[in-house]
């Protein structure tokens, strides 16, 4: 029977690495020898209920797995430390797992905190797992939303762009087009095709050198007679006289140097009246 038991015990001896089986006494019977070994590895119960309950109030949930499974690891941890004597009740499990939860469940938080009834632990395990598949769907509608609006921002450059891109055939055709009516434009006081008379340089020329509306020249007055009372108005026009102040915009009383108008004779008129017309 000695024999036998020595045996066992070398059997069980053969399967402890070296360096464990070298700590621990010599025995005779197996079960002795497994004591000793336990007695070796017995661990502290406090700092074993430390270290689980420190990782308990420390777990945070970041989305990254199954939020069915990180609560039940959760209360996989508090069996544990009621196994260490240390019992934790299913309500207080039921906080610290809300307490875990990111900043996206805020909502979820305050609507349990509002309400007069308490949640067990499968109660809470469903009601997060549904307002988990709630935010991957709103997550989802976002990224969607997001990618159609980047989607309308670029098809409404391209909008943009070929817009200009007409926009830029269009002002061509219009410059051909403007070309085309100023060729068939005549200027009436030079008689050239392509401009107004507005805008004609010689006709710019011939206004700077024939001076300002107060250099009144009669040089035929041998063309008309009129009274010398009446009205003299120079418009800017080759050869314009008129008797009428119809179309006169302004009026005003000669200055000292304007009272008189010499004629070629070198007889003189007295000015009245400067009036102001809009003929052009």
């Amino acid at each position: 029977m000695g024999a036998i038991q020595s045996h066992e015990s070398n059997d069980y001896e053969a399967l402890i690495p070296e360096a464990i089986r070298g700590a621990i006494p010599e025995e005779t019977q197996a079960k002795a020898f497994l004591d000793q070994i336990a007695k070796r590895f017995a661990a502290n119960e406090k700092v074993e209920t430390s270290t689980i309950l420190s990782k308990l109030v420390s777990m945070r949930y970041k989305g990254k797995e199954n939020i069915r499974e990180y609560i039940m690891e959760m209360s996989n941890l508090v069996t544990r430390l009621k196994a260490l004597k240390l019992e934790l009740s299913e309500d207080i499990l039921v906080h610290l797992v809300l307490i875990s939860l990111p900043t996206q469940f805020s909502p979820f938080k305050i609507s349990y905190n509002t309400q007069k009834e308490k949640w067990t632990l499968n109660e809470l395990i469903a009601q997060c797992v549904q307002e988990e598949e709630r935010l991957k769907q709103e997550k989802i509608e976002s990224a969607h939303l997001a990618s159609t609006s980047q989607g309308f921002g670029t098809n409404k450059k391209r909008k943009r762009d070929n817009k200009g891109k007409q926009t830029a055939v269009s002002g061509t055709s219009k410059q051909k087009e403007q070309k085309k009516q100023d060729k068939e434009i005549t200027c009436f006081f030079c008689k050239k095709a392509g401009h107004m008379k507005k805008t004609c340089t010689k006709y710019a020329a011939w206004r700077e050198k024939k001076g300002t509306l107060l250099n009144f020249v009669c040089s035929e007055i041998n063309l008309a007679v009129v009274p010398t009372d009446t009205w003299w108005i120079d418009t800017g026009a080759t050869t314009h006289i008129s008797v009428t102040m119809q179309g006169c915009l302004r009026s005003r009383m000669p200055t000292d140097g304007e009272r008189y108008i010499y004629v070629g004779n070198g007889n003189k008129a007295a000015v009245r009246l400067l009036v102001f017309s809009d003929y052009s």
